[in-house]
């Protein structure tokens, strides 16, 4: 990039010099007078020529005069020829003229490329670009992921007795945060399911796509899907998780340790085990009881480890039981679940986390499988997880490589308050 800019650049600088150098070094002050006097001359001898000739077949002229005088007038042209040859006046200040712009074509692409590199922003033009192509590789991904997913819908449709089909289906909606779609795809996915026990899970994922294309709200239609989940399977995770979540954003604490605790008793190796127990002892704070205690989830193989904290600014606006939540996502923004997310409160501050598998939201999308992610914290007035006007957030300025627990933490501020 840097070098392509300076070859532009130098040729621009080239062409400029050239249009102000070429009439100092190619102009020949005085020629196109002594172009006119030479014509004039010409047409002057041509016309006395004439003369001569009409005045000799006339009979007025002998031979001996007329050959002398056609001497003398050829003679006279030669010294006004000769004259204007050794007469070339140099115009005044002409070589002064040539110093200065052989001067200029030394120092000035030079002092340009000094002053550019002293006051010049070409760190700024290559961030803005480096930007813009992964911008438009995103977008490229994005539009690639779209064509996909309507290509598998299109075959399911024509052939739809593929369990395995429908969910590859819903979690790509997931992802590209299309969630009715989601919600549609797991339904399907439901009416082909081998058994009731994958009905339910099916039909839990449903409920779990519509709860995030109401941004949260327990709508009639989340509550729908819940209850037919739970219907064919009263334990199913996925519904009983949004459940909690609902009864704590609605402060109905003992409720929400009820259906939360169900899930670490039906299923230990939940991948969000981590994030439910943190869950459960706030829950007990709310309630002012003592947390009981629980078995640490150690770390799930790869994962990130990070250092929370929130700018002096913010300190006395945040009360100490507002919601904390530390999500990683994909860096390239495709969209979807959180990778891990785990759940604290503002008391915890300054804390180190850390994002692995055992706070994945779902079995398919895992911190595990990609190679960096971008990490956020959000400080959330209502408690809920969907980001609103009030709540504080910060996130890291580049993303973090995934990997073992033994690495450095990486930092990251709470540093601004959303507004929209």
């Amino acid at each position: 990039m840097t070098e392509t800019f300076w070859i532009a650049a130098t040729v621009l600088i080239v062409l400029a010099l050239a249009f102000v150098l070429y009439p100092v070094l190619f102009h020949s002050a005085g020629a196109r007078e002594r172009a006119d006097l030479r014509n004039q001359n010409l047409m002057a001898y041509r016309s006395r020529m004439k003369e001569l000739d009409s005045e000799y077949q006339a009979g007025l002229l002998d031979d001996e005069n007329y050959r002398q005088l056609k001497e003398e007038l050829a003679g006279a042209m030669l010294d006004d020829v000769q004259d204007e040859a050794l007469v070339k006046p140099v115009p005044s200040g002409r070589k002064t003229a040539i110093a200065v712009g052989l001067i200029a074509i030394l120092l000035f692409p030079a002092a340009t490329y000094v002053l550019y590199q002293e006051w010049g922003a070409m760190d700024q033009v290559e961030q803005f670009l480096a930007m813009q192509q992964i911008g438009e590789t995103d977008q490229a991904r994005q539009s690639q992921m779209q064509d996909l997913t309507r290509q598998l819908r299109e075959r399911l449709e024509a052939s739809p007795d593929n369990p395995d089909g429908w969910a590859m289906l819903g979690q790509s909606y997931m992802r590209l945060e299309q969630y009715g779609d989601a919600a549609q795809a797991f339904r399907r996915l439901a009416n082909y399911a081998p058994d009731e026990r994958a009905r339910a899970v099916a039909l839990g994922l449903a409920a779990q796509a519509l709860f995030f294309q109401s941004q949260g709200a327990m709508t009639d239609t989340v509550t729908q899907a819940i209850e037919d989940a739970r219907a064919l399977n009263p334990d199913e995770v996925n519904a009983l998780g949004l459940l909690g979540i609902h009864a704590f954003s609605q402060q109905e604490y003992r409720n929400a340790i009820g259906y939360w605790e169900r899930i670490v008793t039906v299923a230990p190796d939940h991948p969000q085990l981590a994030s439910i127990q943190d869950g459960i002892r706030e829950a007990y704070v709310r309630l002012g009881e003592e947390p009981p205690a629980m078995a640490s989830a150690a770390p799930s193989g790869p994962g990130v480890t990070v250092r929370v904290s929130i700018a002096d600014a913010f300190q006395d606006q945040v009360a100490d039981d507002t919601v904390l939540f530390v999500f990683a996502r994909r860096q390239d923004g495709a969209g979807g679940p959180p990778l891990a997310i785990t759940r604290l409160t503002a008391a915890d501050l300054p804390a180190e986390v850390r994002l692995d598998d055992s706070q994945a939201m779902s079995p398919d999308a895992k911190i595990s499988a990609v190679d960096r992610v971008m990490v956020t914290a959000r400080l959330s007035r209502s408690g809920n997880a969907i980001a609103q006007p009030g709540d504080w957030q910060g996130s890291l300025d580049a993303p973090a490589d995934v990997g073992p627990a033994t690495g450095e933490p990486v930092e990251l501020v709470i540093d601004q308050q959303l507004t929209d």
